[in-house]
C-alpha cells in the first residue's frame, strides 16, 4: 500500500503545522474529565432538572460541522451516540482575543477530530438537546479523512460502508463510521459474561492452560508450528485445550473451564478463522446425557440475556433456544436424508456410498472421516433448530468413551444449529489402555497422509494411568455461537480483528 498522501491528507497536515506554529498542542495530555455521555444527556435532560446539567463536560469525535458564521453547530460522537454542541464565538473567546476562534474553530477543525467541551445543556429552537459550549478543547487532530457515509438529521448512519476489505482490515475506522457495529461486540461480551456467570454459579472453576504446546492434542486439526529458541525444540500453537483440562480432573478438580484461544492452520471461510475462541469444560462424575441437559439450560439463558426471549432471528429464520432440544443419532440423520443405512458398513462400502452420492473424498482417510464427510454433505445443513446429533462411530472419536450399550459407537454428541456445528461433547475416555490403542490408530492414519490425525501424547496417557474419574466434557465454538445469537452472517463479523492477507506497504 502506498504511503503517498491524498490532497485532503496534505491539507490536514498543513493545518496541523499551523496549530503547532500558533502554540496549540493538537495532542494534549490525556486527562479530560468527561462527566456525561450523549445518550444519557438526551434521555435524562428536562427543563425541570436543567440545574443538574449546568456544568457538563463531554468529549467525542466530530461527525459534522455546520458553520453559521459566529455560531457553529458541531455533532460529536462519543462511545454511546451522537450529541450536538452549540458553539458561539463570543461565549468561548474573550472579547479582546478571537484568535482561538479563527485559528482553531473556523480553520483548524475537520471531521474526525476529537474535541472536548464544557458548558450547560439546553434545548434549541428546533427542539434538539444540545450543549451550550463555554470552553472547547482540541484533543486529537485527525489526519486521515473518514470514509463518507450518509446520515440523517440526528447524525445516525443510514448508508453504511459495507466493503468487507475495508471493514475487516480497518476495524478502527469501521467502528467510527458504523457505530451500530459496537452493539455486536457488546453482545459478544454479554454472551461470554453470561456463560461465565452460569458456570461459576454451578460451581465450575475457570483456569488457564498453555497456548504453546509440545504436542498439538485434543482435536484432529493441522497445527501452526513455531520454534522455542531457548529449548531448541519445535512448539505448536494449541488446536485445543482438552488434554490439559483433563489433567486437572485427574489432579482432583471436579469442574474446570476455560475460554481457549485456539489456532488451526486450515482454510478460511464464513464460519472458519485460523484463530478462534472455544469454551471447553470438563466435569467429573457426569456423562454426555447430563451434558446435553446443562448445555440446553446454558444456551436458553444466553438467548434470554441478549434478547429477552428464547427466540432468535437468524437471517430469514427464527431459531428457538427453549429447552429441551431434539436428539438424533448420526446414523438416523444420514438415513433420514439419504435413505441409506450405513451403520454396519466398513471403509470400502462407505467409499461406494460416497461415490453414489457424488461426494469426493481423498484416498488417505479412514472410516471415521468417510462417515463424517457423508454426514457433512448430506445432513448437517438440514438441522436448523438446535439438535443434538448423538452416538458416533468409535473411529470418529479417539478421545471418547465407548457407548455403554451400542457396540462400535461412542457416547458423543455434536450440537447442530442453523446447519452448523456449535458444540462437541463426550463422555470422556478414561481407560488409559484403550486411549493408547486409539492414539496408535491415529498414528496409522497419519502415516497414510492424514495431516489432521492426532499425535500420541505420552504424558496425557501417563496422567490417565493415575486414574481420571468418569468425566463429561464439551467444547462450544464461541464465535459461531455469537454469529447465531447476534444474527451475523460471517465469523469475521463477530471478530474485532479477523485474519487477512498482509497489506503491501510502499515505504518509499
Amino acid at each position: 500500500m502506498s504511503q503517498h498522501l491524498s490532497e485532503q491528507e496534505i491539507i490536514r497536515r498543513e493545518k496541523l503545522q499551523k496549530l503547532h506554529e500558533q502554540g496549540i498542542n493538537p495532542y494534549p495530555a490525556p486527562l479530560f474529565p468527561v462527566s456525561h455521555y450523549s445518550t444519557d444527556i438526551k434521555e435524562q435532560f428536562t427543563e425541570e432538572n436543567k440545574d443538574s446539567f449546568a456544568n457538563v463536560c463531554v468529549a467525542g469525535r466530530i461527525m459534522s460541522i455546520n458553520d453559521k458564521g459566529k455560531v457553529f453547530f458541531i455533532k460529536i460522537q462519543d462511545s454511546k451516540g451522537i450529541f450536538q454542541l452549540y458553539v458561539k464565538r463570543d461565549d468561548i473567546c474573550p472579547e479582546e482575543d478571537k484568535s482561538f476562534w479563527e485559528n482553531v474553530v473556523k480553520h483548524g477543525l475537520d471531521l474526525g477530530d476529537i474535541i472536548g467541551a464544557t458548558g450547560y445543556v439546553f434545548i434549541t429552537k428546533t427542539g434538539e438537546t444540545s450543549l451550550h459550549t463555554q470552553t472547547l478543547t482540541l484533543l486529537t487532530k485527525c489526519l486521515k479523512p473518514l470514509p463518507v457515509v450518509k446520515r440523517d438529521e440526528e447524525g445516525n448512519v443510514f448508508d453504511e460502508v459495507t466493503d468487507p476489505e475495508f471493514r475487516y482490515r480497518q476495524r478502527y475506522a469501521d467502528l467510527v463510521i458504523n457505530p451500530d457495529l459496537k452493539n455486536v461486540f457488546i453482545g459478544r461480551t454479554t454472551i461470554i459474561n453470561t456463560i461465565r456467570q452460569f458456570l461459576n454459579e454451578h460451581g465450575a472453576l475457570e483456569v488457564d492452560t498453555p497456548v504453546l504446546q509440545n504436542i498439538p492434542g485434543g482435536a484432529a486439526a493441522r497445527p501452526f508450528i513455531t520454534h522455542h529458541n531457548a529449548l531448541d525444540v519445535p512448539f505448536y500453537l494449541r488446536i485445543a485445550n482438552e488434554l490439559y483440562l483433563k489433567r486437572l480432573i485427574v489432579g482432583g478438580f471436579d469442574w474446570v473451564y476455560e475460554f481457549s484461544r485456539n489456532f488451526r492452520n486450515e482454510g478460511m471461510d464464513r464460519t472458519h478463522n485460523p484463530e478462534f475462541t472455544v469454551l471447553e469444560w470438563y466435569t467429573a462424575y457426569k456423562d454426555y446425557y447430563w451434558m446435553m441437559e446443562i448445555t440446553e439450560q446454558l444456551l436458553e439463558k444466553i438467548a434470554i440475556a441478549v434478547h429477552g426471549k428464547t427466540e432468535v432471528t437468524v437471517g430469514d429464520k427464527t431459531i428457538d433456544f427453549k429447552a429441551p432440544f431434539k436428539r438424533v443419532t448420526i446414523f438416523e440423520a444420514i438415513q433420514e436424508n439419504t435413505g441409506i443405512d450405513i451403520s454396519e458398513m466398513e471403509e470400502d462400502a462407505l467409499r461406494k456410498v460416497c461415490a453414489q452420492l457424488n461426494i469426493s473424498v481423498p484416498n488417505n482417510i479412514g472410516k471415521g472421516k468417510l462417515i463424517d464427510e457423508i454426514f457433512s454433505e448430506t445432513s448437517e445443513h438440514k438441522f436448523i433448530q438446535p439438535t443434538f446429533i448423538m452416538d458416533y462411530p468409535v473411529e470418529m472419536s479417539p478421545l471418547t468413551k465407548k457407548h455403554r450399550t451400542k457396540k462400535g459407537l461412542v457416547e458423543r454428541f455434536e450440537l447442530m444449529i442453523n446447519g452448523k456445528e456449535v458444540a462437541n461433547a463426550y463422555s470422556e475416555l478414561n481407560d488409559p489402555i484403550d486411549q493408547r490403542e486409539r492414539f496408535e490408530e491415529q498414528v496409522k492414519l497419519m502415516e497414510r497422509g492424514d495431516d489432521e490425525a492426532m499425535f500420541i501424547d505420552h504424558d496425557f496417557l501417563r496422567a490417565l494411568e493415575y486414574g481420571m474419574p468418569p468425566t463429561s466434557g464439551i467444547g462450544i465454538g464461541i464465535d459461531r455461537l455469537c454469529m447465531l445469537i447476534l444474527n451475523q452472517p460471517s465469523i469475521q463479523d463477530v471478530l474485532l480483528f479477523p485474519q487477512m492477507r498482509p497489506e503491501k506497504w510502499d515505504e518509499a
